[in-house]
């Protein structure tokens, strides 16, 4: 085993895998996704999500990374060198991720700057255009919006200032400070929005069911969809993280908890923002239908409407809620870089921080790029592009590999030692048949999707990532390794 970084503790890779699952997606995706797909029936698939992929599939992932105690690339090399290529093409994809988050990160630092001061004025929509995220017009690209612009480069500043000191001095300790404070700060929200005047009008909206959308594949589709984002699932973070736990660690025991704080989470947020939508629907007369959104236009544009008309509270409220996304980003982003930073530093032999300075750097250009007056449609698109393309498919040949080639069975006993859970032939055939098929049903039809309304500009920056994964993977397999 080459690499000697170790948790000091089981509590530190709890908090931190918490970290990498709980972001962006849990405070401003699920709440949408639950209201527009079903309300309140959205739970059952939902639920069976978790039962059928989430938690299975994490499980895997950690049985992986504690059995190999190596990075993700010298693991797909160790089952077959033929399947390293795999392993780079999925570590890029995710760095990538990295790059648009860090850009995603630095619109919530500059509405958290505006906070204190509400400089986003009266016209919200107009703000986030023109000063933070800019627009889908192609003839703003040739200027930088120089507020996004700074926060890119703090934010990798902070990034690096984390993720070059040893696992456990970095991601641990910082995990063990965030997630606690973004669990307090989120719950005196929500514990506040559910107050409000108008409330009880908010989350009536979110839980009505309809029974009939059960009968939609697409409603299917969406839960599923929902699990592999939130979770972070099939991204190397949490076969990285689990590859750095002590031997007597209680593997499912530690799946179960972190699936739970993550849905937990989300399920409170969602109670939370409906609330306070429902607080401007009664209070400005605005039809809940014409607020609800999701992504930027639910936190960088409806949010700071209702701070608007909120009086002191949301004085309070509006930097609170821009602190607890600026967390929730930062230990997300922190597991999004650490599988590039794990297979890069195995692979040439260089130190922790030597890895983590040089890949920040790049990172940092490439998300600068994204600062322009087309940052939010760039975002937009990549994001799409590598989620759905990209990381959805790359799972299905994770289950692939690890499962027929390698085989499942040879996890159990690490995952069943010390746990007080035990899997075994169900959880077998869950990731040997279901998933798989699930897996790419969900890529095959999310491919059609993106590429029938896609532009041409959209197409050729889709294209670009390929050629640039590609390129990328295939000299990072071929460069001989620092211990030959």
């Amino acid at each position: 085993m080459s690499q000697q970084a170790q948790w000091d503790s089981s509590i530190a890779f709890i908090f931190a895998m918490i970290g990498a699952a709980v972001g962006l997606g849990n405070i401003w995706r699920f709440s949408y996704v639950l209201y527009s797909n079903g309300g309140g029936s959205f739970f059952i698939p939902y639920l069976i999500a978790i039962a059928i992929m989430g938690v299975p599939f994490l499980i895997l992932e950690y049985g992986v990374g504690f059995s190999f105690k190596e990075s993700f690339s010298k693991i797909m090399k160790d089952i077959n060198p033929k399947f390293e290529i795999v392993a780079w093409i999925l570590v890029l994809f995710v760095f990538i991720v990295t790059i648009y988050y860090m850009v995603i990160l630095s619109w919530d630092l500059v509405y958290l700057g505006s906070s204190f001061t509400f400089s986003w004025g009266t016209d919200a929509a107009n703000y986030f255009v023109n000063t933070v995220g800019g627009s889908s017009n192609l003839s703003n690209a040739n200027f930088l919006l120089i507020p996004t612009t700074v926060g890119v480069l703090l934010l990798w500043v902070i990034l690096w200032f984390i993720s070059h000191r040893n696992v456990d001095k970095g991601i641990g300790k910082v995990s063990k400070i965030l997630i606690p404070a973004l669990f307090l700060i989120m719950g005196a929200i929500i514990i506040y929005a559910l107050t409000l005047p108008g409330a009880n009008v908010g989350v009536a909206t979110l839980l009505t069911p309809d029974w009939n959308k059960l009968l939609d594949v697409n409603i299917w589709l969406a839960a599923f969809a929902q699990i592999i984002f939130s979770l972070s699932m099939g991204q190397a973070i949490a076969l990285t993280y689990a590859s750095y736990l002590p031997e007597n660690s209680k593997l499912i025991d530690n799946v179960l908890i972190v699936v739970a704080s993550n849905s937990l989470f989300e399920i409170c947020t969602a109670f939370g923002v409906f609330s306070i939508l429902g607080y401007m629907s009664v209070t400005a007369g605005t039809p809940m239908v014409q607020l609800i959104t999701e992504g930027t236009g639910l936190i960088f544009i409806v949010f700071p409407m209702i701070f608007n008309i909120m009086g002191p509270i949301g004085r309070i409220l509006a930097p609170l809620l821009f602190l607890a996304i600026l967390f929730a980003g930062i230990t997300s982003a922190l597991g999004f870089f650490e599988p590039m930073l794990n297979s890069t530093s195995d692979k040439l032999g260089w130190s922790r921080k030597k890895t983590a300075t040089i890949l920040s750097v790049i990172g940092c250009v490439f998300s600068l790029i994204l600062t322009t007056g087309i940052s939010s449609y760039l975002v937009g698109i990549i994001d799409s592009f590598v989620n759905e393309f990209g990381i959805l498919l790359l799972i299905g040949i994770q289950c692939i590999i690890f499962a027929w080639f390698w085989g499942v069975d040879k996890f159990l006993p690490a995952l069943n030692e010390y746990s007080s859970f035990k899997v075994g032939k169900t959880w077998a055939f869950v990731i040997k048949y279901l998933l798989p098929l699930v897996l790419i049903v969900m890529w095959a039809i999310g491919i059609v999707k993106l590429f029938s309304t896609a532009t041409t500009f959209e197409v050729t920056i889709d294209l670009i990532i390929i050629a640039v994964v590609l390129i990328f993977a295939f000299v990072l397999t071929k460069v001989k390794p620092a211990n030959d």
